[in-house]
């Protein structure tokens, strides 16, 4: 006998469904920042019973270590997630769930970790650890809103094609404007060939991040060829109507593929920052916790 289904079932779905689509500031309904924000509301509470008799709270004081201790941890379980975030098929909690709390625990570590050096800086490496995980925390914010934003913006501007499918695609439009440059003479044959053999797609850091190429010979081949379309006998419209067309063409495809690989630069260069400073803020906490114990 078939199971019937269950009466939640939709509602389940749906449920899921939301889950989904909801971005990480929103998943499960803010779950996350209501916890930063009871953490945050703790330590300030704490720091401010501190101050009742007088006393001027800094790191050395009982309520500095507890602010401490909890603020190392935090340091601690952030990195962890730059691990858990790569075992896909581990078990436990989804990636979406450590990134929500990953976002918003590592913000409410910036009050957590200044309460804790009670606003007393020097040049020393307690202050160097804590420079080090704002720069972090900063990097995190700005990575944050380059991974909401430049996802989206990836999949508009493929219009369903991936960078190698534009590829082969400019690679046959190339092919298709040397047979129609063929009965055109010998000037536009060879803008045709040296947009086929020059254009470059990426290149150095700079073509890489304005997502262009201020030297396209491709570009130039469409502007010669124009040029060049008005002040030829018009027998050959029709040929250059084509080759112009199918350069149109390829000069599209061409934005298209720059746009993608600076969309993709964008999270590379992001991690390229993050990642180094994480691990610079974890070797300066290891110094700034071996200090403490010594000098206790």
């Amino acid at each position: 006998m078939a199971k019937s289904p269950s009466p939640n079932a939709p509602r389940d779905r749906n449920q899921a469904e939301d889950q989904k689509h909801q971005s990480i500031l929103e998943y499960k309904k803010f779950h996350y920042l209501k916890w930063a924000i009871w953490t945050v509301a703790v330590a300030v509470m704490t720091y401010a019973v501190s101050t009742l008799n007088g006393g001027v709270p800094d790191g050395g004081t009982p309520i500095g270590y507890a602010l401490g201790v909890i603020g190392a941890l935090l340091i601690v379980w952030l990195m962890w997630f730059g691990i858990r975030k790569r075992r896909y098929g581990g078990t436990g909690a989804p990636v979406e769930d450590w990134l929500s709390a990953h976002v918003y625990l590592g913000i409410a570590l910036i009050a957590v970790a200044t309460l804790h050096t009670g606003f007393q800086f020097g040049w020393n490496v307690h202050t160097v650890a804590y420079a080090l995980m704002m720069f972090v925390i900063f990097s995190g914010v700005i990575g944050l809103f380059v991974y909401m934003r430049v996802p989206g913006l990836m999949t508009q501007n493929r219009r369903g094609m991936t960078l190698e499918q534009m590829m082969r695609e400019i690679s046959s439009l190339d092919a298709e404007c040397r047979a129609a440059a063929l009965p055109l003479g010998d000037e536009v044959n060879q803008l045709v060939l040296e947009s086929a053999e020059r254009t470059r797609i990426g290149g150095g850091i700079r073509n890489m991040l304005l997502g262009g190429d201020p030297n396209c010979p491709t570009e130039k081949a469409s502007k010669q060829v124009q040029y060049l379309a008005s002040h030829t006998s018009t027998d050959q419209d029709e040929g250059f109507r084509a080759l112009l067309g199918l350069l149109a063409r390829k000069l599209d495809l061409l934005a298209r593929a720059r746009k993608d690989v600076r969309y993709k630069s964008l999270l590379d260069i992001w991690l390229y920052f993050h990642v180094p400073l994480s691990f610079a803020l974890i070797g300066a906490l290891v110094a700034h916790v071996v200090s403490v114990f010594i000098y206790w």
